[in-house]
Parts: structure tokens; C-alpha cells; sequence
């Protein structure tokens, strides 16, 4: 997963902050996901931008269940 996850902050870099699904989202309120998979499951990172294209990656969670737990969301909006 962690490859998967550093190949679309790559990306990022190099196309646009918000290059889309299936690679990130918009989250509303300057708030966005990346959304990685790997053998461990679906990973979430949340992000932000600063200045940009500089990005803060705020928090990164595994996801469990089909929809991403308001409890992370929260979390990452707090940061």
C-alpha cells in the first residue's frame, strides 16, 4: 500500500493536487483524500494545500468498512 500510496503523491506533484478518482477526492472545504490499495486493505490519507500545489498530508487510516467512519473525518479536520 505504501508504494501505491508515494506513486500518487507523485502524481500529484507533478499533475495537479486534485488529479481525481480513483486516485484522490474532494472532500469539501479545502479538505482531500488519497485513496490507495494494497494487500492490506484500502488506505485514506487525508490532505491539504498549502501555497498551491504544497500538500499536508494530515491523517492516514485504514479503511474497514465501505464508507469512511465520520470518526476519521472528524479527526482530520481537527488537524
Amino acid at each position: 500500500m505504501l508504494a501505491n500510496f508515494l506513486h500518487i503523491v507523485e502524481m500529484i506533484e507533478e499533475f495537479d493536487v486534485t488529479i481525481g478518482k480513483p486516485y484522490t477526492a474532494p472532500l469539501g472545504g479545502g479538505l482531500f483524500e488519497i485513496r490507495a490499495k494494497g494487500k492490506e486493505g484500502i488506505g485514506r490519507s487525508f490532505y491539504c494545500t498549502v501555497k498551491g500545489q504544497e500538500i499536508i498530508i494530515l491523517h492516514s487510516f485504514v479503511k474497514k468498512t465501505q464508507k469512511t467512519p465520520k470518526k476519521e473525518l472528524d479527526l482530520a479536520k481537527k488537524e
